[in-house]
């Protein structure tokens, strides 16, 4: 198993493991007085919607920091500075998701009315502005040490790609993508995750979503896949399904803004329509790098991407980098500039 070897690769990951731990028990402590303070029809076992909220939202949130640990672990195994760049991104989402979180739980008390004890919001008022506080600041603080790891993942990451300029391009696409689909995995089961919490029992619409997970995350695992086989059929039924998650996420948000529906959503409507949102945005930007990475199939880069792991620092110096018996650079011959154009 990786481990981080340098001291700003510690760093980026004592980060966001303290970040999750803080973040998470101050979750813990809101649910542990949101469901204390529950009683009546609230403490049934078919609650009023408003009850669900803080159970959604920390099914969430512990799905997203452990999710967001295993693409830091990733992110430093591969020396991937796109990926590291697009966990800055994903810190700041989950702060406005906590802060979002924020009105949505006061909405959620107030609904509750006599099935809550008054002083619940007071209590838990302070623990829901430190979320958001605590994820500022290490956006803040991971955006920091990620410019440092560009510095410490330049050079390799320039041995590793070659000289050519073209060469490079392309497998900065190619990044891209891999990061791309990596964070729409968040999304689409962030998105699914709360819709199962909130949307429960024997209806066709549950069933099918509860079909669609497994679904899901073998496609996204086959897009990876096909697009390192460059398989122009594989590449096109992948696009084509991303048109139909497009479709799929249209579907839900006009759903849940219609007046005979919307009731179903109303515990994280603001969560869900947010997610969906950003899916399909995300979904955009799949396509369209997608599409260029199709472009580029067949034009040299097929051989180099099979293998996953940057070299380190080891490998430079006693490695085939390092001209010991290994014959030419495995991505052609070695420029002299020690930057990524």
């Amino acid at each position: 198993m990786y481990m981080p070897t340098t001291f700003w690769t510690w760093s980026f990951f004592l980060l966001a493991l303290l970040q999750a731990v803080i973040c998470l028990g101050l979750e813990a402590f809101v649910f542990g007085e949101f469901e204390e303070s529950l009683r009546g029809e609230a403490r049934s076992s078919d609650p009023p919607s408003g009850a669900l909220t803080i159970p959604t939202y920390l099914t969430i949130f512990i799905f997203g920091f452990i999710y967001q640990m295993i693409l830091v672990w990733d992110a430093l195994r591969l020396k991937n500075t796109i990926q590291v760049i697009g966990l800055c991104l994903y810190n700041l989402g989950m702060m406005i998701y906590a802060a979002v979180e924020i009105d949505q739980v006061d909405e959620a008390v107030d609904s509750l009315g006599g099935n809550i004890e008054p002083n619940t919001w007071i209590y838990l008022h302070p623990c829901l502005i430190a979320t958001p506080c605590v994820l500022a600041l290490g956006t803040i603080l991971l955006s920091f040490v990620s410019w440092k790891l560009y510095d410490e993942f330049a050079w390799t990451i320039y041995k590793h790609i070659s000289a050519d300029l073209r060469l490079k391009r392309r497998y900065l696409t190619y990044q891209i993508y891999i990061a791309l689909l990596k964070f729409d995995f968040f999304f689409f089961l962030g998105f699914t995750v709360q819709f199962l919490v909130i949307v429960h029992g024997k209806t066709y619409e549950f069933a099918l979503t509860i079909a669609a997970l497994p679904v899901t995350i073998i496609l996204l695992f086959l897009a990876a896949y096909i697009v390192r086989r460059e398989s122009y059929v594989g590449q096109s039924f992948i696009i084509f399904l991303y048109f139909v998650g497009m479709a799929y996420f249209v579907f839900k948000l006009v759903r849940m803004y219609d007046s005979d529906q919307a009731y179903k959503y109303a515990p994280a409507k603001h969560s869900l329509t947010t997610f969906a949102v950003l899916a399909i945005l995300l979904l955009i930007v799949t396509i369209v790098t997608a599409v260029v990475c199709m472009m580029n199939f067949n034009k040299g880069l097929k051989p180099h991407i099979q293998k996953r792991k940057v070299p380190d620092a080891a490998d430079m110096k006693f490695g085939p980098e390092a001209g010991y018996g290994a014959g030419p650079h495995p991505l052609g011959s070695m420029g002299t500039r020690m930057t990524i154009d």
